[in-house]
């Protein structure tokens, strides 16, 4: 427990006014450094999982707001909605990309919860977090139930021995079914292979937007005590074999960049206890030891972190003082040369990448207009920098001295790395998505990645989405009616390889209705037929200069175009989609010719039918094997890869 009390421990209860007081003490302390940090049952170390959109970042926000850490309603209102949802992305695009840590204190006893992303290209996040946890608290839609990525995480800590305390988030649906839900949960831990006592899980139903919780579905209180009392009872404290000093061993799960501290490092201590400015090393089974000087020991407190002299096991800690450190390594002691140092333990395993892209130079007529960042160097350090934190992710340099091969867990995995550079000044060419294959060691054959697909649309449209998936080669699962909704549901097993620009697809299909879930299912052997992806060609400009009204109007006959007038375009861009399979070559900049006759039908002018708006994710599902895409701080432009084209011109 914290050595000295807290600097503001508010008796306020669970929002204003009400009369269900529960104390809380904040983990802040405006007193000096503190001297320890507590163990065993007096921490709780809990990962938040779930499938993507099923309320867990807001439910943490209930957390957060109903424990203290805001100093008032006018601090809570300064913070937003989905504070943990800190970045621009997450935040524009609904969805935790990040694992976060933060802590709270309740009744004593102080719990570090880490929001975990819900999406299955963000696996990568939710293994390296698990590292850090005892238990996990299991978020589950109240009407959709357990979803692909919910069996993908839920596996994950079940192989880790952990319990669940399950959530039924969203109890105030009007469609909410919480039996049914509860009963396919159960179920899923059953296929799962759980022990009996992970299947004895207990259940707590909520609803994180209204702050609000109960252990019956029709009686909730109006607070979230009743979740924050489950997790004291249902969670286990940290499980510690020895708390001797020069037992250390904290396995690093997260790195951190402070602007004066350099490089941090995040890890859990699993046994001994660690002091700032102790001499420790870093270990590792496949590495060379690394040594150094502890600079600064932090524990998770509220939304920040908060300096300490010592930290035991149990807790998750913050270091700096080792500008070396990096996910997998083991924090150890160091005194009298290690002579007595603990082993290393097992690194973070993460699953295999299944899709690659390359990123390399910008060779394009209009490259080094806009970006800061520009040549092969300052692209491959922010490359390697990447892996730092992104453990899923795998970055290889190619033949060509200008362009890596980057790899990753889907495509949005890959496109969030490319906005995220694109915001930070860097201009880049880009290829297209292709999935990684596999050689099976006992048949010797090639075998390619497969999909779980999940895809809930209105009825109406269930016969387009079906055809699609089986021009992609999927295999059917499960079909069936989803009550009270009037939607249908279809579950296929689909190569990842069919996988890329499906979404649009079905998105056009079903007229934006589709709701698609999936997740990586297994390696399977190769198809040998080609899938097929994009049914229509592109319109590509005829020449190199500024499109033109005169030139639109011509060219919008023969498609949707990308592109406005005075946009510059050159030889071989894409300017738009074609109408029928094949490309075609169009004059986007051709001028009206001028002469001294009136013409007949001069007064009659044709409109120009507004440009596609084609975002990132959109340009990455178009592009085809033989194209390519040019990305910088403010435009996306697509365009024929001349290296391609130059290889078919000489058979």
């Amino acid at each position: 427990m914290l050595a000295t009390t807290s600097a503001f421990a508010p008796t306020v209860g669970f929002g204003v006014g009400r009369q269900n007081q529960c104390r809380f003490q904040s983990a802040v302390a405006d007193a000096p450094t503190e001297t320890s940090v507590g163990t065993g049952t007096e921490i709780r170390n809990i990962a938040v999982i779930a499938h993507v959109d099923h309320g867990k970042t807001t439910l943490v926000d209930a957390l957060i707001r109903q424990s203290g850490v805001f100093r008032d309603e006018q601090q809570q209102n300064e913070a937003g909605e989905r504070v943990m949802d800190s970045e621009d992305q997450e935040r524009e695009r609904g969805i935790t990309i990040l694992a976060k840590n933060l802590a709270v204190m309740y009744n004593g006893v102080k719990m570090n919860i880490l929001d975990t992303p819900g999406h299955a290209d963000f696996g990568g996040e939710v293994e390296r977090v698990l590292n850090m946890a005892d238990g996990v608290l299991l978020v589950v839609d109240s009407v959709e139930g357990p979803k692909p990525q919910t069996r993908f995480v839920l596996d994950k800590a079940l192989q880790k021995g952990m319990k669940a305390l399950v959530v039924v988030n969203k109890i105030d649906r009007p469609s909410a079914r919480p039996e049914y839900v509860v009963d396919k949960v159960f179920d899923l831990f059953c296929e799962l292979g759980a022990s009996d006592e992970q299947t004895d899980f207990r259940v707590v139903y909520a609803s994180g937007l209204n702050g609000i919780a109960g252990h019956e579905p029709d009686t909730l209180k109006e607070d979230m005590s009743p979740l924050f009392d489950a997790i004291l009872e249902a969670i286990d404290g940290p499980t510690i074999e020895k708390e001797e000093p020069e037992a250390l061993q904290a396995l690093v799960s997260n790195i951190d960049f402070d602007n004066f501290k350099g490089k941090m490092g995040i890890a859990r201590i699993s046994n001994g206890s660690v002091k700032a400015g102790q001499p420790v090393a870093l270990v590792h089974p496949d590495k060379e030891k690394k040594t150094g000087r502890l600079g600064g020991l932090f524990v998770f407190d509220n939304l920040g972190k908060k300096e300490v002299e010592e930290a035991h096991a149990g807790e998750i800690v913050m270091f700096a003082g080792l500008p070396d450190v990096e996910i997998g390594d083991t924090l150890v002691t160091n005194e009298n040369s290690g002579a007595n140092a603990a082993e290393p333990l097992p690194p973070i395993a993460v699953e295999q990448p299944t899709v690659r892209m390359t990123i390399g130079v910008n060779k394009s007529p209009l490259a080094g207009r806009e970006g800061k960042f520009l040549t092969s160097r300052m692209i491959r350090d922010r490359l390697f920098k990447e892996l730092d934190r992104n453990v899923a992710l795998q970055v290889r340099e190619t033949e060509s001295a200008d362009r890596y091969e980057v790899s990753g867990r889907g495509q949005l995995h890959l496109t969030v790395l490319i906005e995220t550079m694109r915001r930070e000044g860097f201009e880049m060419e880009v290829g297209p998505p292709s999935v990684i294959y596999i050689e099976n060691e006992e048949t010797g054959k090639m075998e390619e990645p497969w999909e779980s697909v999940e895809i809930r649309a209105p009825e109406e449209y269930m016969g387009s989405c079906v055809d699609i998936l089986n021009q992609r080669k999927g295999e059917l699962q499960d079909m069936g009616l989803e009550e009270g909704e009037g939607m249908s549901i279809v579950k296929y097993l689909v190569p990842t390889r069919g996988m890329l620009g499906l979404k649009s697809s079905l998105l056009t299909a079903t007229r934006g209705t589709a709701i698609i879930d999936s997740v990586f299912d297994s390696y399977r052997p190769k198809i040998a037929e080609a899938i097929q992806a994009r049914d229509k060609g592109s319109l590509l400009a005829f020449a190199d200069g500024a499109s033109t009204t005169f030139g639109i109007e011509g060219a919008q006959d023969r498609g949707r175009l990308f592109i406005e007038p005075g946009d510059d375009v050159y030889k071989g861009m894409i300017v738009g989609i074609n109408q029928r399979p094949g490309d075609l070559e169009v004059n986007v900049c051709k001028t009206k010719a001028l002469t001294n006759m009136r013409s007949a039908n001069k007064g009659i002018t044709t409109g120009i039918t507004a440009a596609v708006d084609m975002s990132l994710d959109a340009c990455v599902e178009y592009i085809a094997a033989d194209e390519i895409m040019e990305v910088t701080p403010s435009l996306f432009r697509m365009a024929k890869n001349p290296a391609m084209a130059g290889k078919k011109s000489k058979k």
